[in-house]
């Protein structure tokens, strides 16, 4: 009976070390993660939500991700946004991107959890930055409303592509 015991608790602890390691591992690709919570009321045309992003690493290329999470009353099935990216240089360069949030049927993308639909697009694949130092990505919403309803968080993330 008493190993019987000491043995279930050797295997727990096995599997909570290999649950945390594994863990660990996942995300071992990511350079960057964050969101920022937009106004309640809205997402405003001339509301620019920033992230400032340290790279150091000037040898290997990085997929970029927006994530964006959004509220099932969010009134479309798309979002447009400009994303900026500014380089340590003083350059920038600006896109118009369009992000599709539903389905034909209207079923909304990504996962979610009761109203919150949580989305990580790819933005650009095998990005190579080639200066070190401070880079700033501004991302503005394109759409035709002055105030956007129905979008919560919007998230940027950059991992290695090894």
């Amino acid at each position: 009976m008493f190993r019987y015991q000491q043995m279930k608790q050797v295997i727990f602890y096995i599997l909570c070390i290999l649950l945390f390691a594994s863990t660990i591992s996942c995300d071992r690709k990511r350079v960057f993660e964050a969101y920022r919570t937009l106004d309640q009321n809205g997402w405003n045309k001339d509301s620019v939500v920033v992230f400032k992003v340290a790279l150091k690493d000037t040898t290997r290329n990085n997929n970029l991700y927006v994530n964006i999470r959004n509220k099932g009353t969010y009134p479309y099935s798309n979002l447009w946004l400009f994303l900026t990216i500014g380089a340590p240089d003083g350059k920038q360069h600006t896109d118009t991107v369009e992000f599709s949030l539903a389905e034909a049927s209207g079923r909304w993308k990504g996962s979610g959890i009761g109203d919150l639909h949580d989305n990580q697009i790819l933005y650009k694949s095998s990005v190579f930055f080639p200066h070190k130092g401070n880079y700033t990505f501004q991302i503005k919403q394109g759409m035709r409303d002055n105030v956007l309803q129905g979008i919560r968080d919007v998230g940027l993330r950059i991992e290695r592509t090894y």
